[in-house]
Formats: structure tokens, C-alpha cells, sequence
């Protein structure tokens, strides 16, 4: 990529804001080592890793990679036999772990994030030099006792010495003649020795080596020779210890030392992560997301001719808060984008925020926009913007602008990005206006994207009349004149120099006299610009007002559906409660039918019989009744119903006698038994004659019921075998029937097994077996009442 056109599109302040986002050195030094990349699997590759990282945060917000350090230099130093720190063996443990338990946590959700745990699986894990280590130092960088047996055993001689030798000095100072010579009751330590405060005029009434007098001279600290032999044994022993916590961090600085490949490539895949990782939050702080790519050169670029610079609502990344949405298509019904419009409008903004977006996206980062953003993966992206004049070169503001307009000419391609900001500035307007028209002819011949701002008004027709070039505009309020940094495509737009210059302050009569001095030309221009912007912003007002219109009546359509899907959800609980009642009215009189039946057995008087007889007159001349007809009739539509009519109701599955009809609301009244239901026409059917049922076994009509020699179950849920087996018995036995068969299917037996326990309580069956081979084998049972 061009150098200078990443310094002028600010790209290096981007990568110092996202290092801020990374969590150890490692990774910001790859974050402000980035560069933006021409190959597209790579690119496609970043972008997939920073998605996945921001999955991940929206997963567990607070994930981090927390305790990581760079510990390459030590790893290095350790594998050329170099001694490390207590406190840089810490940094390599809580290293080691940190990337373990990272590794780990990564392994466990690694088909949602399959690219960073291909990251992630290339950490070596070292567990048993992080746990020797653990052993050996504490998190404070103190070497442990327990880092070996002899360390143990020095330590502990050494305290007892210490322990003895203070015994020894605090007896010195407690005794009369101590009291008389000590300048305060203290023991202290000069140069590794232990010693007390002595007054400078009694020295000489203690026997001992004087190591240090205290700043006055007032004091001399005096190592007594009664003391001297424990003071050696302490210094030995210190010096013991020394040299075995010496052994004991070579022997661990030797295992790191053997790993230290490893740890390199550790900590350059730990430090890949935490970039992913500082890429998720930087876009969470910005509203980022990762644009669609277009590959222009390879598969991806599916036959376009050229490459498509599509922005949706992309805000400049620097801005911050103040940065206003922009939304502009370079590429596909043209190549070279001409903008005008007022001055400090945002032209240059818009041109900078297509390259930036650009030189961020080909770094694998995403960018504050839309995810309907598409980006092209250019070769190079080049800008002329600014004004750097070289006082030692001697150049002027349009030497500069032609030397830049040179170099990118010479290294652009149809798969680079060109931005030029002024173009033909800074010189005669006529030859400047010219040559401007010709660069961008040249660009436009060779089907590089470009985009280009300008004020010069031969150059807005140039755009309008010129096939592949393209007009935008930054708008303007029409009343106060202000720009509103919005750009439209397909306008030109007027600069409004003296509406500019006025709301900053120039005085009103040197803006009256400059108006005056206008072309009459120039003005009918400018008014008619400001008429067309003025009609666009009265359109724009209808389309949305047109559009939020729409989005209400949507709004209010899903609203009345689910309405009416509630209603319906109502309705149908309504009607199972319905058929639930039903069920257990039938329950209740067929249990009455098998108590009259169980009562006649018991005591065949007079007087049994009758009430029995009674009882079962009754329960027949409800089941005679239209509600409980067998279906056997064909259904027709609810229409041309009358009171009267035999009806199927639909959602109960039963049938009904029609009380009322009302035409008007199109619903109907009926009666199901003791149950009274109002209904819409569309969920009943009207009931014809009935036609003969087709059965397999024979039949005995018993008023107007037709019952079959056989009762089909399969397909029925088990809590409804036991109400339909006794419903058809008690039938079968009021019709005479001496036999019939219980189809029940073989399966799982569940069915089957409900059956015969039925069977074997019900005071209606004298006996039952299996059926026959020709009667259905083990997939039936016959029955005798």
C-alpha cells in the first residue's frame, strides 16, 4: 500500500486507538504493526477471526485474556543457559497458565468458533513447568521452602541460629552493665551482621567489632565477641541458602529454556487472540462490523467488470459521536464520482472516510457501518488530499497536487481506489478546470473507482454529460444555508461561497457587492441548484413520511393477526373443553348402564327389574338422541343450514342439533347434548343422509344405531381406549350381540394390555380371547357377553 496515502487518510491513529484495546505488549505491537493487505483469503480469514471474537463477547462480555505477559527475551536468555529471576519465572508460570486455561476454554466451544480455535490449538501447553514452577515460587516471587528438602533444612538451622543469636544480644542489653552502655534496647544489622547501638563515649566498655557509627556519631554499632562465633554460623548458613535457591532457579530457568520454541509460538498465537479480541471491543465501542468483500481480481468477484465501492450509514471512525452517516455507491454504473457542495460540507470527510474504511477493512478490522457495506479488495488505495507545500523543495500548493496526481498515476490499476480532494486547484481556473476533466477521463478509461471533490462549475456539467462519471452533492439547509452533510448521488450541488462566507462572519455589504458582481449566469445556476435541492428535501420528506406510513400499517397488520391467532388458540380450548364435557356425560351413563346391568345379577326381583328397566330406558334414549349418532352421514359446508339440522362439529369432532341461525354475524347456535355452543359457520357441516357403514363383520341395528360386531382402536391414545371399549360394549350388549371382535393392532402391547384388563373387570363380558389367524391373530381379541 502507499505510504503517504496512510498518512494523509489518518490510518496509523487508528491502529495507536485499537493497541489500546489489547492486553498485553505482544499484541499491540502487532496492532500498530498492521498494514492493509491485497490478499483476499487473508483478509476474509481477519475479518471471519475478529466476528468470532466478537461472538465470543457477546457470549461471556467479560472475557479477557488476563495474566499473559511477553515472555519471549526471558524464554530466550533461559535457553542460553542464563539464570532468570524469581519474578520472571512467575511471569512465564501465570503465562502458562493463562494461555492453558484460554486453550481450554476455547476447545469446549470450538464448532461456534472454529477460526479462532484454530488460533488457539497451536498453544503448546507446559503443565509440568507451570506446576514446578508453582511449587517452587510464590506468586510474590519468593522461592518456597518446599522448592527442595536441603532449602527446607537451611532454612530452618538458619532461624534456630538467628533465633539463638538475638537470645544471646537481647541478653546483653537486658543486663546492668548493657542498660549502661546501649544508646536504645534495639538489635539492628550492618552488613549482614547482627549488632547493637552503642554509646560513642562507652565504647570501650564492650568487648567487640565496631561495623557502622550512625550519622551524629553519637552511636557505634558494635558486633559483641561473645556473639561473633553465631554471627559466622549465620552468615554460612545465609550464604548456603543463597546458593542453593541459586541451583534451584537455574533448574528451572533450564526447563523453560528447553521450551523456548515453543513459547514463542505460545505467545505469537496468545498475542493473534488478544488482537481478535481488541478488534471485538474496538468495534463494540464504534458500532463496527465486518463489511462483504469483493474480491476483484479472483472467484469472488462473480463478472463484474469492476470493483464496487458500496457504503451504508459509514461514519468517519474519528470523529466519534460527531461524525454523520454516509451512504455512496462508487463502481457499479460508473467508475469516477464527482462531489460539489457547499464549503466545509464534508466533502473531504466523505473522501476520507471511503479510503479509511477501506485501508481498515483490508487490515482485517471492522468498520463503523452498516453490515451491508461491500468493500473491494484493492490493490492499492491512493489520495491527494491536503495541502503540504515544501518550502525546501520550493513547491507550490499545485506543484505539490501534480506531484502526488504523477505517483498515483503511475501505480494505479482498475483494482486500486483513488481519492482526489480540490482537484485543479491552486492555479488558472480554465487550465486547472481542464486538466481535472482530463485526469478523471483517464481514470475513467482504465475503470478505476475514483472519487473527487470540486467546486468548478464546468466540472458538475462535465460529470452530468459524461457516460462512466457521476454527479453527488452535499446538502445544504435552504433557509439558514448551513450544510447538513448529507450526500445525495446524481445532483451537483452549488459551493455557496457567499452564504458561507457570511454566516462566518464577513460583513453583509461586501457580501451585497460580491453577489452583485456575479454573472447573471452564475446566479440563475446557483438559484436553480438551490430550487432542485429544495424540491429533493421536499421529496425526501414525502418518501418518509410515505415510508413511516407503511411501517405503521405493517405494525397494525401484524398486530390484528396475532389477534386473531389468540382467537383462534381461544376458541379451539373452548371446544376441547366442550368434547371433554361431552366425554365424561357419556362416561357417566354408560357407568349407570353397567351398575342397572350389575344390580340385575345381583337380585332379579320385580322391583330390581323395573328400576333397571327404567334406567337403561333413560341412558338409551340419550344415546338414541342426534348427538350421539355415529358419523355415517357425508358432511356438507355450513351453508343453508336450519333449526333442526343435523351438524358435524369440526374442531369437537362430534355431532350437534342446530338451534338458531343468524345469517348477519354468518354464525350458529346448537346443542350437544346438555352442552350449548354458538359457533362460526365455517366450523360446522351439515350432515346428510346417512350411508351404510363398510365393516368386516356383521351388523345389528337397534333403533336408529347400527352397531358393528367389531370396534376398531388403533391410533387412539390410551387414556381414550378405555372410554371408547366401554362406550361400544355396553352398545353391543343393548343390541344382543353375543360376540364381537376389539381391534387393537399388535405394536407395543400397551393398547392390547388396556383392553384386556378392561375386559377382565367389565360385568358385560363373560369371557374374551386372542383372535384367530383369520381373525386378526395377536392383533385381536374376540369378546363373549
Amino acid at each position: 500500500m502507499d505510504e503517504k496515502s496512510l498518512e494523509i487518510l489518518e490510518f496509523p491513529q487508528i491502529k495507536a486507538i485499537l493497541a489500546g484495546y489489547t492486553s498485553f505488549s505482544a499484541s499491540r505491537e502487532l496492532a500498530l504493526g498492521l498494514k492493509p493487505l491485497a490478499d483476499y483469503e487473508r483478509i476474509a480469514l481477519l475479518l471471519g477471526q475478529s466476528a468470532e471474537a466478537r461472538q465470543l463477547l457477546a457470549m461471556e462480555a467479560g472475557f479477557s485474556i488476563g495474566g499473559v505477559s511477553d515472555i519471549r527475551e526471558a524464554a530466550r536468555m533461559a535457553s542460553l543457559e542464563g539464570i532468570l529471576e524469581p519474578k520472571s519465572l512467575v511471569e512465564i508460570q501465570q503465562t502458562l497458565a493463562a494461555m492453558r486455561q484460554t486453550r481450554s476454554y476455547l476447545r469446549n466451544i470450538s464448532e461456534e468458533l472454529a477460526m479462532l480455535w484454530d488460533i488457539a490449538k497451536e498453544i503448546v501447553e507446559l503443565r509440568p513447568v507451570e506446576k514446578e514452577i508453582a511449587r517452587c515460587i510464590s506468586p510474590n516471587g519468593d522461592v518456597l521452602d518446599r522448592a527442595s528438602p536441603n532449602l527446607a533444612a537451611i532454612r530452618k538451622q538458619l532461624r534456630e541460629e538467628r533465633e539463638h543469636l538475638r537470645s544471646r544480644l537481647e541478653a546483653i542489653i537486658r543486663s546492668p552493665r548493657g542498660c549502661k552502655i546501649i544508646q536504645e534496647p534495639i538489635i539492628t544489622e550492618r552488613e549482614g551482621r547482627y549488632v547493637i547501638p552503642v554509646k560513642v563515649e562507652l565504647r570501650r566498655e564492650i568487648r567487640g567489632i565496631t561495623h557502622d557509627v550512625s550519622n551524629t556519631g553519637a552511636t557505634v554499632f558494635v558486633e559483641p565477641w561473645s556473639t561473633m562465633e553465631l554471627g559466622n554460623t549465620v552468615r554460612e548458613l545465609v550464604n548456603e541458602e543463597k546458593r542453593e535457591v541459586e541451583r534451584i532457579l537455574r533448574q528451572l530457568s533450564a526447563q523453560v529454556g528447553k521450551y523456548e520454541a515453543e513459547l514463542s509460538i505460545s505467545i505469537e498465537k496468545i498475542a493473534e487472540l488478544d488482537l481478535a479480541l481488541a478488534k471485538a471491543r474496538y468495534a463494540r465501542t464504534v458500532r463496527a462490523c465486518e463489511p462483504v468483500l469483493n474480491d476483484i481480481n479472483g472467484s469472488k468477484n462473480e463478472g463484474m467488470e469492476t470493483a464496487v465501492v458500496k457504503l451504508v450509514e459509514a461514519r468517519h471512525p474519528l470523529l466519534g459521536e460527531k461524525a454523520v452517516p454516509l451512504s455512496v455507491e462508487v463502481g457499479r454504473d460508473f467508475s469516477v464520482l464527482v462531489i460539489t457542495g457547499p464549503n466545509t460540507g464534508g466533502k473531504t470527510v466523505a473522501l476520507k472516510t471511503i479510503g479509511l474504511l477501506s485501508l481498515m477493512a483490508q487490515a482485517g478490522i471492522p468498520v463503523p457501518a452498516s453490515p451491508e457495506t461491500c468493500l473491494p479488495v484493492f490493490d492499492g488505495i491512493f489520495a491527494d488530499i491536503g495541502d503540504e507545500q515544501s518550502i525546501e523543495q520550493t513547491l507550490s500548493s499545485f506543484s505539490w497536487h501534480v506531484g502526488n496526481i504523477v505517483r498515483i498515476i503511475r501505480n494505479a490499476t482498475p483494482c486500486s481506489l483513488v481519492l482526489l480532494d480540490e482537484l485543479g486547484t491552486s492555479t488558472d481556473p480554465s487550465e486547472g478546470s481542464a486538466l481535472a476533466r482530463s485526469i478523471l477521463l483517464y481514470f475513467r478509461d482504465k475503470k478505476t473507482p475514483t472519487a473527487a471533490t470540486t467546486h468548478y462549475g464546468d466540472l458538475k456539467a462535465f460529470a452530468h454529460t459524461t457516460s462512466g462519471v457521476q454527479n453527488a452533492s452535499f446538502d445544504f439547509d435552504p433557509v439558514t444555508f448551513a450544510p447538513t452533510y448529507h450526500l445525495t448521488v446524481g445532483i451537483p450541488g452549488g459551493s455557496n461561497a457567499l452564504a458561507t462566507a457570511n454566516r462566518l462572519g464577513v460583513p453583509p455589504e461586501i457580501i451585497d457587492e460580491a453577489r452583485g458582481m456575479l454573472s447573471r449566469d452564475a446566479l440563475e445556476m446557483e438559484s436553480l441548484l438551490g430550487d432542485l435541492m429544495g424540491e429533493k428535501q421536499k421529496l425526501e420528506e414525502v418518501r418518509a413520511t410515505l415510508e413511516n406510513e407503511r411501517n405503521e400499517v405493517e405494525k397494525q397488520n401484524i398486530e390484528v393477526k396475532d389477534r386473531l391467532e389468540r382467537l383462534k388458540e381461544a376458541e379451539k380450548q373452548a371446544m376441547q373443553e366442550a368434547r371433554d364435557s361431552v366425554v365424561r356425560e357419556a362416561a357417566e351413563m354408560h357407568r349407570q348402564i353397567r351398575q342397572a346391568s350389575s344390580e340385575l345379577r345381583r337380585e332379579m326381583t320385580k322391583e330390581r327389574l323395573e328400576q333397571a328397566r327404567k334406567t337403561l330406558a333413560g341412558v338409551h334414549g340419550q344415546l338414541s338422541s342426534e348427538t350421539w349418532t355415529p358419523e355415517t352421514g357425508e358432511p356438507e359446508s355450513g351453508q343453508g343450514l336450519s333449526a333442526g339440522d343435523i351438524v358435524y362439529l369440526r374442531d369437537i369432532g362430534l355431532q350437534a342439533t342446530v338451534l338458531s341461525v343468524y345469517e348477519d354475524t354468518q354464525e350458529v347456535e346448537v346443542q350437544a347434548g346438555q352442552l350449548k355452543l354458538k359457533l362460526g359457520l365455517e366450523s360446522v357441516e351439515k350432515i346428510t343422509e346417512p350411508k351404510p357403514a363398510r365393516t368386516r363383520g356383521a351388523t345389528v341395528r337397534m333403533a336408529t344405531k347400527v352397531i358393528s360386531t367389531e370396534l376398531d382402536l388403533r391410533g387412539k391414545r390410551a387414556d381414550e381406549v378405555e372410554v371408547a371399549l366401554d362406550i361400544y360394549l355396553n352398545d353391543a350388549a343393548l343390541a344382543n350381540l353375543s360376540e364381537v371382535r376389539i381391534i387393537h393392532g399388535v405394536g407395543t402391547g400397551t393398547v392390547r394390555q388396556i383392553v384386556r384388563d378392561f375386559l377382565a373387570a367389565h360385568p358385560l363380558v363373560k369371557s374374551f380371547r386372542t383372535g384367530k389367524h383369520d381373525e386378526g391373530g395377536d392383533g385381536a381379541t374376540v369378546v363373549s357377553l
